[in-house]
């Protein structure tokens, strides 16, 4: 049998934010209690569709293009800041301390390519905006102070691309553009859109970029519910494989170019079965990664996470329990040789929001690269969405 818990599907409330950032209100609020799970009967033939589905998206021969890569540990850097005044103190901070990588935004979460690619059929859709408009250069300066760059590429969540293109997004009954919010997104079952950030990675690898990070790899947050009444092409395979199989083509497309293929995945993600609204299964995105980055701020798990009553307030424990579900979630592709780096998202920021949060600063990024070492886990990232990083922190958790 298996447990779908249904909560998880509303993980985010307000915006959808996969990341934090400084407009959003509160996040998930989704609970283990197994009095919220609906138990589904598996049937011997879904479960021989299952296998088979399940070895179509097994990868064979997986090996890690770049071998010789440094152990990352990494800041989110936005494009506006790269561009700009900001990329000063960012270097300096590299500089300074053992962090060795930015992940850098080449397609935003709006869906803009933010420098300009020379690549026609991609400028054509007019949804470049210049504003690294020195590419080489910043490449140069990243190499001169041997920081290792990563692409962020923002994929189904595209605003953008939805409005130009509808027909590859989700519409309304009535005729106009699905939205959440403010945002759209397009649509996973399409081999268009695929091939459309698929090609943006290609361009960033070309401009030297060593790794591509796929971030808003899934269906839009509660699709379950709008399902049967949005318009949009599908077929017949199941939104997680079809989210899959995107990541395994991608990462087929790029493996060539040496470029290494991240993704970034709700922490939530390993402690629950597979996210079927969202189209969401850790374990099989993970086979089909060389890195994965789950998402584990302490602010984001809601009342009695890992026996917390905030956890935002418990770093270290937060993370603990999330890297030991981590560990577990991961341990059936291990034993196939499938596994991942496991390099997780934490929190270099405050969250305001959240009833009983604490305001971050050393003490508390020192607590999540504890917890990090103490299970094995040697590789992270700092999320801060305006770039304003902790000083004088442990990055080594000593």
């Amino acid at each position: 049998m298996e447990l779908l818990l249904t909560s998880l599907l509303m993980m985010m409330s307000q915006t959808g934010a996969d990341h934090p950032d400084v407009s959003f209100d509160q996040l998930v609020q989704a609970s283990l209690d197994s009095k919220n799970a609906v138990v589904q009967q598996v049937s011997p033939q879904a479960s021989a569709n299952a296998n088979t589905t399940a070895d179509r998206l097994r990868p064979v021969n997986k090996v890690d293009p770049q071998k010789e890569a440094p152990k990352v540990k990494g800041v989110y850097v936005t494009a506006h800041s790269a561009a700009g005044a900001r990329m000063s103190t960012l270097l300096k901070l590299m500089d300074d301390t053992e962090l060795n990588s930015m992940v850098i935004d080449i397609k935003d979460d709006w869906g803009y390519i933010t420098y300009p690619t020379g690549n026609p059929e991609l400028e054509a859709l007019e949804s470049t905006q210049k504003i690294i408009a020195d590419m080489p250069k910043l490449m140069s300066t990243l190499q001169e102070h041997q920081i290792y760059p990563i692409a962020r590429i923002v994929v189904f969540k595209d605003t953008v691309l939805a409005k130009k293109r509808p027909e590859l997004s989700f519409v309304n009954p009535d005729g106009t553009l699905w939205s959440n919010g403010k945002e759209s997104f397009v649509n996973p079952y399409s081999k268009e859109v695929w091939d459309y950030n698929i090609n943006i990675a290609k361009e960033a690898a070309k401009a030297g970029f060593k790794e591509i990070q796929f971030d808003y790899v899934r269906f839009p947050e509660g699709f379950e519910k709008r399902a049967d009444i949005l318009k949009y092409d599908k077929d017949e395979r199941s939104r997680i494989d079809a989210v899959s199989e995107f990541v395994k083509y991608a990462r087929e497309q790029l493996t060539p170019l040496g470029v290494r293929v991240s993704v970034d995945i709700f922490g939530y993600a390993a402690a629950v079965p597979a996210a079927e609204g969202i189209g969401q299964d850790f374990e099989k995105i993970s086979e089909n990664v060389d890195v994965i980055s789950p998402m584990i701020y302490p602010s984001h798990y809601s009342t009695g996470w890992y026996g917390s009553n905030v956890p935002d307030a418990a770093p270290y424990q937060t993370i603990n329990g999330a890297m030991k579900d981590t560990t577990k979630k991961l341990e059936p592709i291990q034993a196939l040789n499938l596994k991942p780096i496991v390099r997780p998202w934490i929190q270099d920021f405050t969250a305001s929001w959240v009833k009983g949060y604490v305001k971050y600063g050393k003490h508390e990024l020192d607590e999540q690269i504890r917890a990090l070492k103490d299970n094995g886990v040697e590789e992270y990232l700092l999320w801060n969405a305006v770039n304003t990083y902790t000083g004088n922190v442990n990055y080594l958790g000593e």
